[in-house]
């Protein structure tokens, strides 16, 4: 007998848990031109961060997707304090990540008449944004 299905001899329905929602405000940009790999150096710099900590790290990283990501992070801002009514000094960065795009597949001319096939990777990067307690 199953513990959980039956109570007395009598069968007893689930009981649904009910999940706390927790509000959290998400920017997504998709197709991006540069590469996941590239993106996920300033995304590990960046997780766990207050939100003015981030963008100072963003606006200073000395790589090509901290302009991209800063962008990005200020959308979240913006997403948060109009849609969510979040107040901006208890934001933090809860979750950064980018998946692997489309390649964009195209052909360079090499020796003896052959092709050599250059890969453009794009990336799609999402930013989560929550309130610390």
């Amino acid at each position: 007998m199953y513990p959980n299905i039956y109570k007395e001899g009598k069968r007893v329905e689930k009981q649904e848990v009910k999940e706390e929602v927790i509000p959290q405000a998400v920017a997504t940009l998709k197709y991006a031109r540069i590469s996941s790999r590239k993106v996920k150096i300033v995304a590990d710099l960046l997780r766990g961060k207050d939100i003015d900590e981030a963008l100072a790290i963003a606006k200073f990283a000395p790589k090509a997707s901290a302009e991209i990501i800063e962008k990005l992070l200020k959308s979240a801002i913006a997403n948060a304090e109009n849609n969510h009514n979040m107040t901006h000094s208890k934001l933090y960065v809860a979750e950064i990540y980018a998946n692997q795009g489309p390649t964009l597949k195209r052909i360079r001319p090499a020796a003896k008449g052959s092709a050599v096939r250059i890969r453009k990777r794009t990336s799609h990067i999402t930013i989560v944004l929550r309130e610390r307690e």
